[in-house]
């Protein structure tokens, strides 16, 4: 695999660290290889992308808010990523673009140390992309999970940040961040939530690795949870994504 290109697809990518984790990994590896950010401000100009430059590509990561979108310009999806209905991952193979999705290998890598017999419950936050993959692992662990969302939906597990209560709280004792919200550079925002009904029982994850302390992990670790950053994840799925770029087809 020489002189490949790769790159990551999102909106804003000025937080990212997959780019410097893949050129020290190509580096270290003695890999002759790039890797960009491809950042697309809306969806026309990343349908223009798919029509053509994409095939300069080897393969490529797909972030927020994109997972679900770049499904309908790939030839053909994975049976996972299929069940899941996020992509973000993609490989470029005579002609055709194949879709995965490598968050489940990299999320459930990243609790596996870390989940206990109290963890029957679990509350996501947010519904985009990264959180179809946290509820793909979790109901395969066999966990029942509700979902927080800003907008009010009639599904008897999506309820609204108004909505939550300590008895919610109490119930899920693992908590996992699913948004987009106090990442960087807008790193004082915070999730809005009742910190306050956690409890040393709690644990709390939250997927953005920059900063590697949201304002959400240090007040959820204020009222004594236990608390988890991205960071293992995003380690975890991108050499899930390099495993599957470098497979012989």
């Amino acid at each position: 695999m020489s002189n490949s290109r790769f790159g990551l697809i999102g909106q804003s990518l000025n937080h990212s660290f997959s780019q410097q984790f893949f050129t020290d990994f190509f580096s270290k590896n003695d890999i002759d290889g790039s890797y960009e950010n491809l950042e697309f401000q809306d969806i026309e100009a990343l349908k223009s992308f798919f029509n053509d430059a994409v095939y300069n590509y080897t393969g490529l990561n797909v972030t927020i808010p994109y997972k679900t979108a770049v499904i309908p310009f790939l030839d053909r999806v994975d049976d996972e990523a299929k069940k899941i209905g996020a992509v973000n991952t993609i490989k470029v193979v005579s002609g055709q673009l194949i879709g995965y999705n490598t968050d489940v290998f990299g999320f459930r890598q990243s609790i596996k140390p870390f989940l206990t017999n109290k963890h029957e419950k679990a509350m996501v936050i947010g519904t985009g992309g990264a959180s179809k993959a946290i509820d793909f692992v979790l109901k395969k662990i066999g966990l029942e999970v509700l979902f927080i969302s800003r907008q009010p939906n009639d599904s008897n597990d999506v309820f609204t940040y108004e909505e939550i209560n300590n008895y919610m709280v109490d119930a899920c004792k693992l908590v996992v961040n699913c948004t987009p919200v106090g990442s960087y550079p807008l790193v004082e925002d915070e999730v809005f939530f009742p910190y306050e009904h956690l409890s040393k029982e709690h644990l709390v994850i939250d997927l953005i690795y920059n900063p590697s302390k949201t304002v959400f992990l240090k007040k959820s670790e204020n009222n004594g949870a236990q608390i988890l950053n991205g960071s293992s994840m995003l380690s975890e799925q991108a050499m899930k994504s390099w495993q599957i770029w470098s497979q012989k087809d």
